[in-house]
């Protein structure tokens, strides 16, 4: 059956010059170029901006595929009919995509071969235009000719955000209102009903269900429990939003607008006919709330905990279930690569002796609470279920998108003496790009780097004068699952005594088709049922009473307040050494893994409102929704609540290295996904960078090439796969065809484990044949390793808390296909420590039971040795069965990177590399 591949797309229908719509087919392409290409600034020599940059020309960074995420009508058609592409729309993709192969020979002078120069400012002969938008003489944004990254300069600090919203509509215009319309759950109605966008609005109307007062009463919140930051705020919002909506007013009027809203109906090309909605302050709340939701919410997945608890418990009994429950959880496995690995213990998230108030579902109770009511036409036909099930069980789950990696070596161990970062956010494949590129110099403010579309008056990740920052997700729980008893009916609980009814919010959405989505005409009702402890989730029976689950979110009606972070970081009198950049990043309450470095220090950070649970209470589990096991001090009005002390979150300053991959943080610091074991895709950064400094001298370029290295192995070919051979050749490998596999398997392994190409272009793997025997083998050893001894129910309740596999071209994943991230979830820890026990190795934290072949050296290698041979025998064309992309059996297209599309323009895929989409390289020289 044909992989089903995520794209999230807009466009899909616009795929070939075929596809375009009749009446455009008969008008002349160059008449439409005439018409509607929008006019250009002409290029104005200037003096680069003057900022005080302590990098010395050895800040580097790059985001694909380019900085222009806007086209008109015509450049959509042109792009859709010739493949051409707008100016800077796709410039930094080739540099992106040739360190795969280029990263070998790469040199600290080469490095900007790969990256673009982030040094603040633009040369006189480097910059391609200059403008003062809405001929405001308090901000002029230079554009540079290498990439168009907008640089921006105010005189006065409205003037200053005037320009970052003004730059940021000139840029992402269309993707900020597609986000808008996402974090309201109103995407099907603005951009069409293919199945893909109704997933999209499901996945995160389901847990962010704001209405209009909702989004505004969270920022009235967050200025007034800020003081004169939160003001500043405010006035930096509505600077940034009259900047916007001058660009939304210009190209309306100029006719310069993206060519989406035409394709997609907003628009008629020909009248000018019809509108481009201001965008509002409220829209920066739902923008917020689904980069919240993707990247910084940690937590989750307590019903589906219990059920494989309870199926457990059914299999081995109470004591011995509880006890193999907890061993391939892994909350604290000792085993773990550590971000912070100098001994030091932040214990959140651990296993309380007595635990109290769980309130886990009778055996079979659990439904699913429906989210979508009445729907009709495409909204209920079997694509239309089929996204709405994905986009539930990625609400739903632990497993977050995690990505995002950093590498940070003190100057101690630097051939300079300076520290070195590598470091960005996974953030996914797109076009255009979430993030956008731009430098803000003004009053206050001091930047340059990476900001999510929309949310742009600050830079999010990036580097300041003498300092840069970034982070990775950090998944600590900050949601637990409460089990209100219901009363009366089905849509009323008790709280604190009281029989209280639920608060419905609902929004209905219908469409019809347009050029841009021919999907047929549909519509729908999402219905949430919300009470005081949060969403309801899920329905079911405890002890006999009827319950329903809801998820409770510290960050919950709390999406605005991390902006007071952000505006410290961007602040040069703020933000002046390791401390306090450690305080900035405290006043953001997403869950991620801040780091640090100037040309002194380095700094590490874990961030997010972490509750202080009740005495007891177990994380991991649902509890009872009653006082005696609420957050302590929560006020179910503001849902605030006691959080735990800055102290307690781990952080470091000068820790000899720093590695994050989602990996755990510190000792005793449980995260909410599984998977943070003996083998992690955290172990492909820490073993590089132990070598690079324990041999000292490193270099920007010798950092570089341990991050690329790292993004093209295969996890499970060089942490797992030895110890699977050391089975199968305990004793001689008889069989002719599992004797071929091995032979390969092991050249492969010699040869680094790495699924990159013969040569640059080639697309094709070297070992091909051994990476699709492994891609092959991994799924049928797992499950005959493992499903005997555990049973095929609870092996299928653990199959659901973690994913078996997460190879590149694995489309069953949390990010899905063609989406570069990789290796992420997936059960090599459990397959490490079971192989290591029947070996007889010595495993810290094992599994408490033996697996493998029941723990028999030989019985587990017939097992190894069978299902080698099968998937020696399986087809390129059964592993990798092709898609909308690529043909069956095309092993470097089903791995390779694809920028899903999220407007009209469409860009080439580009060869795998598991790597953050937004990267800085960073050496600071010298420090204010």
């Amino acid at each position: 059956m044909p992989r089903r591949t995520r794209h999230h797309a807009l466009f899909d229908k616009l795929r070939t010059p075929r596809k375009l719509p009749g009446f455009l087919k008969a008008a002349s392409v160059c008449v439409l170029v005439a018409g509607l290409l929008s006019p250009l600034v002409q290029a104005t020599p200037a003096a680069a901006a003057a900022s005080n940059d302590y990098c010395g020309g050895q800040c580097s960074d790059i985001l694909p595929p380019g900085e222009n995420g806007n086209a008109t009508l015509a450049q959509i058609l042109l792009n859709q009919a010739f493949g051409t592409q707008p100016s800077h729309a796709e410039d930094q993709l080739g540099l992106y995509n040739n360190l795969a192969t280029g990263y070998s020979t790469l040199t600290d002078a080469k490095i900007n071969t790969f990256f673009n120069d982030s040094s603040f400012g633009v040369s006189s002969s480097q910059v391609a235009s200059t403008e003062n938008p809405a001929g405001r003489g308090d901000v002029t944004i230079v554009r540079d000719k290498a990439t168009g990254v907008p640089h921006i300069t105010g005189t006065t600090r409205y003037g200053t955000e005037f320009g970052a919203g003004y730059a940021a509509a000139e840029d992402r215009l269309w993707l900020m209102d597609v986000f808008r319309h996402v974090g309201r759950g109103q995407l099907t109605t603005f951009a069409g009903g293919v199945a893909s966008n109704q997933g999209l609005e499901q996945e995160f109307y389901r847990n962010a269900p704001y209405s209009e007062a909702d989004l505004q009463a969270q920022i009235d919140n967050a200025v007034a429990n800020n003081g004169a930051r939160g003001q500043q705020a405010l006035t930096d919002a509505n600077a940034y939003l009259d900047g916007i909506n001058s660009y939304i007013d210009a190209s309306d009027s100029g006719r310069y607008f993206p060519g989406e809203y035409v394709l997609t109906g907003h628009k008629d090309s020909i009248t000018n006919a019809g509108t481009i909605d201001h965008f509002k302050i409220t829209d920066l709340v739902a923008l917020a709330s689904v980069i919240g939701a993707l990247f910084g919410s940690g937590g989750g997945g307590e019903v589906n905990n219990a059920i494989s608890l309870l199926a457990a418990q059914e299999k081995y009994g109470v004591t011995e279930g509880t006890k193999v429950w907890e061993s391939f959880r892994e909350r604290n496995d000792p085993e773990a690569v550590l971000t912070v690995h100098n001994g030091e213990s932040y214990p959140y998230g651990t296993k309380p002796a007595d635990p109290q108030g769980e309130a886990l579902p009778d055996a079979g109770s659990v439904t699913t609470e429906p989210l979508v009511y009445d729907a009709t036409g495409t909204g209920a036909d079997q694509s239309a279920s089929a996204a709405s099930a994905a986009a539930t069980k990625t609400a739903l789950s632990s497993a977050r998108r995690g990505m995002s990696n950093a590498l940070v070596v003190s100057g101690k161990y630097t051939a300079s003496g300076h520290p070195i970062a590598v470091f960005g956010p996974q953030t996914g494949y797109f076009a255009p790009q979430l993030l956008m590129l731009q430098e803000i110099q003004g009053p206050g403010i001091s930047a340059r780097g990476a900001s999510f579309a929309g949310l742009s008056m600050y830079v999010e990740l990036g580097r300041g004068q003498d300092y840069a920052w970034s982070a990775t997700t950090s998944g600590q729980d900050i949601i637990d699952s409460y089990a209100v008893e219901l009363c009366q009916d089905d849509y009323h609980y008790l709280f604190h005594g009281t029989c209280t009814a639920m608060d419905e919010v609902q929004q209905t959405n219908s469409w019809k088709p347009t050029t841009a989505d021919g999907t047929a005409a549909g519509s729908y009702t999402m219905k949430v049922w919300r009470t005081k402890y949060g969403p309801v989730e899920y329905r079911a029976t405890v002890g006999g009473k009827k319950v329903a689950y809801t998820t409770l979110r510290s960050s919950y009606m709390h999406e605005a307040d991390s902006i007071i972070g952000f505006q410290m970081l961007n602040d040069p009198d703020y933000v002046k050494s390791p401390q306090t950049f450690q305080s900035a990043v405290q006043h953001i309450n997403f869950t991620f893994n801040w780091f640090y470095a100037d040309s002194s220090h380095t700094a590490y950070y874990n961030s997010g409102n972490n509750p202080v649970r009740a005495s007891g209470v177990d994380s991991e589990f649902p509890v009872w929704g009653q006082a005696a096991y609420e957050w302590q001090n929560w006020n179910p009005a503001t849902n605030t609540a006691d959080y735990t002390p800055a102290s307690q979150h781990p952080q470091s300053i000068d820790q000899d290295y720093y590695v994050s991959w989602n990996n755990k943080q510190a000792l005793n610091y449980t995260t909410a996904s599984w998977g943070d074991g003996s083998v992690h895709r955290g172990n492909l950064l820490d073993d590089r960078v132990k070598k690079l400094v324990a041999a000292g001298g490193v270099t920007r370029s010798s950092l570089v090439k341990a991050m690329a290295d790292a993004s093209l192995t295969d996890l499970r070919a060089e942490d797992v796969l030895p110890d699977l051979l050391k089975v199968v050749n305990s004793s001689t490998v008889t069989d002719s065809t599992a004797a071929a596999a091995v032979t390969k398997l092991q050249t492969w392994l010699t040869a680094g484990g790495k699924r990159t190409e013969t040569s640059a272009g080639s697309k094709a793997y070297a070992n091909s044949d051994a990476v699709r025997i492994l891609d092959a083998w991994w799924p049928l050893l797992v499950k005959a390793e493992f499903q005997p001894g555990l049973g095929a129910d609870l092996y299928t309740a653990f199959t659901n808390n973690l994913y078996i596999d997460e190879t590149p071209s694995a489309a069953h994943g949390p990010t899905g296909a063609h989406a570069g991230s990789s290796f992420q979830y997936g059960w090599w820890s459990y397959v490490d420590k079971d192989i290591r026990s029947v070996l007889g190795q010595t495993v810290s934290g094992p599994l408490a039971e033996q697996y493998c072949g029941g723990g028999s050296l030989s019985a587990c290698r017939d097992i190894l040795i069978s299902t080698l041979k099968t998937a020696a025998g399986t087809s390129a064309s059964t592993v990798y069965p092709g898609d909308s992309l690529c043909s069956a059996g095309d092993q470097w297209c089903a791995d390779s990177i694809v920028q899903r599309t999220l407007g009209g323009i469409k860009h080439y895929n580009i060869s795998w590399q598991n790597r953050p989409t937004f990267q800085q390289v960073v050496e600071f020289t010298s420090h204010r």
